[in-house]
């Protein structure tokens, strides 16, 4: 799947491409599943401007697959073993840098929408073996997201008392690995029945922020007053302020998506008096996918996958499914 002429998902065709040969330091994946991300359909529509390329180009950053063939030089991989290309390959380790996102899959470069894709060795990371090909799609992009926000520069830890906003991808990735550090959770949403489904995974609380619009508050009275130690805001322009009201002292606000709106108003003379630490997140290093990928096998982690599957042709149908807003966890895509 290809978008073709301009950008636009109205602009999505199938098309019949060569085969792709690796390269010397390259392996050859068969991919079986891609994962939808907001940054897909922001993307397609032309909104990264000349960061994003120019089509006509392949989209999608997250994907699994098998590896079919070595380059002649390929080392760290076998034929058969189950891959995931990681979200940049320009980013190995670190914190973003003025390069990180040159190599990202998706745009500017060619993306995970495709049959056969040859990706650099040092562009790919063995997927948990106790996940499906579904299931591993969704971790080079949502769930590393996460894991820099919480483990990365968050640096949760038991006790911790941390906030998150949502049940999508990133977020419900957010609650697992604060969980997995030990952390109370404290899970906001619009519904009743997201929450509810969110409790297994291990959401210690739950507050319904279109009952209760004053969240921050209702989270802020569960530490006693005190305000949380973390907050995954994904809302943007639509939360921030509430979520600096609802953070404590010297606490810290991973800022992942404006979902809410870019244009938040701020109270700066908060976040100076409190020494709130406010950190934009996105995505991660290849180094970070693994640490990631070890923790999740060593756990036995598995992402939510949304009850609605697509095949491969209907990527239109995924994307309009993230559009509506009406999953829970990651939409994917599966092949053949």
């Amino acid at each position: 799947m290809r978008l073709e002429e301009d950008w636009g998902l109205e602009n999505i065709r199938l098309v019949d491409l060569p085969d792709p040969e690796p390269g010397p330091d390259e392996i050859l994946i068969r991919m079986e599943a891609v994962a939808i991300n907001p940054r897909d359909t922001i993307l397609m529509r032309g909104g990264y401007g000349r960061k994003g390329g120019n089509p006509p180009i392949i989209p999608l950053c997250d994907g699994a697959g098998t590896v079919v063939a070595l380059g002649s030089h390929a080392k760290g991989f076998a034929i058969g073993d189950r891959v995931c290309p990681n979200f940049s390959r320009t980013w190995q380790e670190g914190q973003i840098g003025s390069r990180s996102m040159d190599g990202a899959h998706g745009g500017p470069l060619d993306g995970t929408m495709c049959e056969l894709m040859a990706v650099p060795t040092n562009a790919a990371v063995k997927a948990p073996p106790h996940m499906t090909p579904e299931e591993a799609a969704t971790l080079p992009c949502a769930a590393v997201t996460a894991w820099n926000a919480v483990v990365e520069q968050g640096h949760v830890k038991a006790g911790d008392i941390v906030l998150i906003q949502g049940t999508g991808g990133v977020s419900l990735f957010a609650l697992q690995f604060a969980k997995m550090q030990g952390a109370e959770v404290v899970l906001i949403s619009s519904s009743d029945e997201k929450l509810a489904r969110a409790r297994p995974l291990g959401a210690d609380h739950v507050i319904n922020y279109s009952t209760n619009p004053d969240w921050h508050k209702a989270a802020r009275d569960l530490t006693g007053g005190r305000g949380l130690d973390h907050i995954v805001d994904i809302g943007g322009g639509g939360t921030l302020e509430k979520s600096i009201a609802a953070i404590r002292a010297s606490g810290t606000i991973s800022l992942i998506g404006v979902l809410g709106g870019a244009v938040p108003s701020v109270p700066l003379g908060r976040v100076v008096t409190q020494n709130v630490r406010l950190q934009g997140v996105t995505c991660g290093s290849l180094r970070m996918f693994e640490d990631m990928a070890a923790a999740m096998t060593l756990h036995k982690t598995r992402p939510v996958l949304d009850d609605t599957r697509f095949d491969f042709e209907d990527l239109p149908g995924a994307l309009e499914r993230l559009l509506q807003g009406g999953h829970y966890g990651k939409v994917v895509c599966r092949f053949g």
